[in-house]
């Protein structure tokens, strides 16, 4: 496998009053190109202080993180990164949110539309190219985010739990336009969530962190074929696999 991304080492430590917390210990991890993966794991296992580190909006305390074989020493253009919360410029067109990346990148005017314009079709948003976020309901407005990221081309996509706040049906819609996407374009993902099913749905690979101090617990192979489906996701194949990640996460023994 050639890795797209790797931890080698890393720490990552906060200082918290008088002491020190310890967010990730020693954590060593190869992600390979074109590969989904994802991470989950309890409260305060270091999930979302993972992905900052591949996204350079952190540093590790010790160790090293590298994309191609490159130190990480602050955010990239090759990572395109996408959280939570939708980020969007409230004063601004979808197509103005999805532009907004490439105006950074003094990208020429005709280019960014075009690049925009493919992005937004992407996301299945071509009909509120126009529109404000106030707008656009909240699995809209992830699209919107989504399609930002696209936009510019990364080779990485770092995703930090982007359907956790949307609804049931939603993010089920979601998870399969995200996998649509990835079998066309096979960018390499890293996709951070709590939702042991998501997890298993989405990835090639399930990281389990476990918590205090943050480190891998376990890697298991989902071993799933794609394109994934309802069928796939109501399998016992599926149903084991989902167990055993569950049981990984929420039956760990105790830290000390």
């Amino acid at each position: 496998m050639n890795a797209k991304i790797s931890f080698r080492g890393v720490s990552r430590t906060y200082p918290v009053k008088n002491t020190v917390f310890t967010a990730l210990d020693d954590v060593s991890l190869d992600i390979g190109d074109e590969e989904f993966v994802t991470v989950v794991g309890p409260s305060g296992c270091g999930k979302s202080t993972l992905l900052n580190l591949a996204a350079g909006l952190a540093e590790p305390t010790s160790g090293t993180v590298l994309v191609d074989g490159k130190p990480v020493t602050g955010p990239g253009p090759e990572r395109g990164v996408i959280f939570q919360q939708y980020a969007l410029f409230p004063w601004l067109t979808v197509r103005g949110n999805v532009e907004f990346g490439l105006k950074l990148a003094s990208v020429p005017a005709a280019e960014r539309t075009v690049r925009a314009q493919r992005a937004i079709e992407l996301v299945g948003l071509g009909d509120f190219a126009d529109a404000l976020p106030k707008t656009l309901s909240g699995g809209m407005k992830q699209r919107c985010a989504i399609a930002r990221a696209y936009a510019v081309d990364p080779q990485v996509l770092l995703m930090d739990e982007p359907f956790g706040a949307l609804d049931a049906l939603t993010r089920v819609q979601l998870q399969d336009q995200l996998l649509d996407t990835w079998s066309r374009d096979r960018r390499t993902v890293l996709f951070i969530t709590h939702d042991v099913d998501e997890a298993v749905y989405l990835a090639g690979r399930v990281i389990v962190m476990a918590a205090r101090p943050g480190r891998i617990h376990q890697v298991i192979d989902v071993g799933l074929p794609y394109p994934r489906t309802e069928e796939v996701r109501l399998s016992p194949e599926f149903a084991d696999i989902r167990n055993a990640v569950w049981q990984a996460v929420y039956h760990q023994p105790a830290a000390v």
